[in-house]
């Protein structure tokens, strides 16, 4: 691993992501202002955890030496993917920027916003049970030569800094949103599905990790190098380790909102029987049996 000066120094220009990063800000802070003229309350808290833990990783990640190296090393770039999908997005939340966009937006765009989010599309990405599965195929590229295709491109490179953090976000905004209140069965699958997830994840860092050659078909890097540049297989070690770290670090705030909206429906289906019949009763079970939302 490079020294810490080396990685706190080191730093590169994206102009797509400095474009896009500019783009979100000033959406960002053009719908606090609209929210604040209206005569509403948007807390600072908010702002500073969507600009400096939001947009603030994103900025490191893309500029900092994680983008600037991700062409010549397997870690940086496997570490660079793994963070703007799984750990970006999740930051991103802190700032509320669903609830945001509702308040601030007027009452036709609001809508339009609550139907994207609401669509089925986005809420496929979005379920708990397709999201791991997506992720883990994603990571899989990792032991294939499309790796070393993706890496060494400029024109992919470019477009992971844009298209990963979307991607992202289509997983967990459906989650944070609380869109819906699906069955106990259906919860419980989702649930049980997310620690699955634990286990899916793991299996290309371990790959990475132990095996004996380079999955990625790109040789050694040319040319001098610093004395701490590792060789191409320890350098796929390197990023099996950091992947599967990541990753499995990442799947638990998706297991603290699941279980967090698992309590919230299980709460109101109580509520909606302590006020039945017991036919009525009878009814909820079956359709609770039915799997019915």
């Amino acid at each position: 691993m490079p020294p810490a000066a080396t990685y706190l120094s080191t730093w590169r220009l994206d102009p797509a992501a400095a474009v896009a990063m500019a783009l979100v800000l000033l959406a960002y802070v053009a719908g606090v202002r609209r929210v604040r003229a209206a005569g509403g309350r948007w807390p600072v808290r908010r702002t500073l955890g969507f600009v400096l833990a939001g947009l603030g990783s994103y900025a490191a990640i893309s500029f900092g030496f994680l983008g600037a190296e991700s062409t010549a090393l397997r870690w940086a770039f496997t570490t660079r993917v793994a963070l703007l999908l799984l750990v970006v997005p999740l930051l991103s939340l802190l700032g509320r920027p669903l609830d945001l966009a509702y308040a601030a937006l007027p009452d036709r765009g609001a809508d339009g916003v609550r139907r994207v989010v609401g669509s089925r599309p986005v809420r496929l990405l979005g379920n708990a049970i397709v999201a791991p599965v997506a992720g883990c195929a994603l990571f899989c590229v990792f032991l294939t030569p499309l790796a070393g295709a993706w890496r060494t491109s400029v024109l992919a490179e470019e477009g992971t800094s844009l298209v990963l953090p979307v991607l992202g976000l289509l997983f967990v905004l459906p989650i944070a949103a609380h869109s819906g209140l699906r069955s106990e069965v259906f919860l419980a699958a989702e649930f049980l599905f997310a620690f699955l997830e634990l286990v899916l994840d793991s299996i290309p860092g371990l790959v990475l990790r132990l095996t004996g050659h380079v999955l990625d078909g790109v040789g050694a890097v040319a040319g001098a190098l610093p004395t701490w540049f590792p060789g191409p297989l320890t350098d796929q070690h390197w990023s099996g380790d950091l992947l599967w770290s990541i990753a499995e670090v990442a799947d638990l705030p998706i297991l603290l909102a699941l279980f967090v909206r698992w309590v919230r429906s299980d709460r109101h289906h109580a509520d909606r029987a302590d006020g039945l019949t017991e036919d009525e009763l009878e009814a909820l079970m079956q359709e609770h049996l039915r799997g019915g939302r």
